[in-house]
């Protein structure tokens, strides 16, 4: 599976920005997830989407604010994301498992597949 990552630019707070990422390749996925690492910290977890019933998660920090969707016709993922604030910036990365289960969503090291990132800069 190949994970493409798009979207990502210099945006003011309070600011809007939607990332995409498409997967290619022939396996199958049971979740996508978006992840964030900012200079100097661990990777963390933003959001996550059940890839047949488009059941959705979210970290505390990004809730009513971040909205995660899909696309199964294009196998592609949404991270549509407003009112940005500076402690959004960071490179964003999304990722995939076909095995991986809801108690582990939170976790980098459930994910097979990583898309290259994309950075997100939002300005004070």
């Amino acid at each position: 599976v190949q994970l493409q990552a798009s979207g990502g630019g210099l945006v003011q707070a309070g600011g809007s920005l939607r990332l995409s990422c498409a997967a290619s390749g022939r396996s199958s996925t049971r979740y996508m997830g978006w992840f964030r690492q900012a200079p100097g910290k661990e990777r963390e977890f933003v959001a996550a989407i059940r890839w047949s019933g488009g059941h959705t998660y979210y970290t505390d920090s990004v809730k009513s604010r971040f909205t995660i969707s899909k696309d199964n016709a294009k196998n592609t993922v949404y991270l549509q994301m407003n009112s940005l604030r500076p402690e959004d910036t960071a490179t964003y990365y999304c990722a995939s498992d076909p095995s991986i289960i809801q108690s582990s969503l939170a976790s980098p090291t459930a994910y097979a597949y990583w898309g290259q990132g994309t950075q997100v800069t939002v300005s004070s």
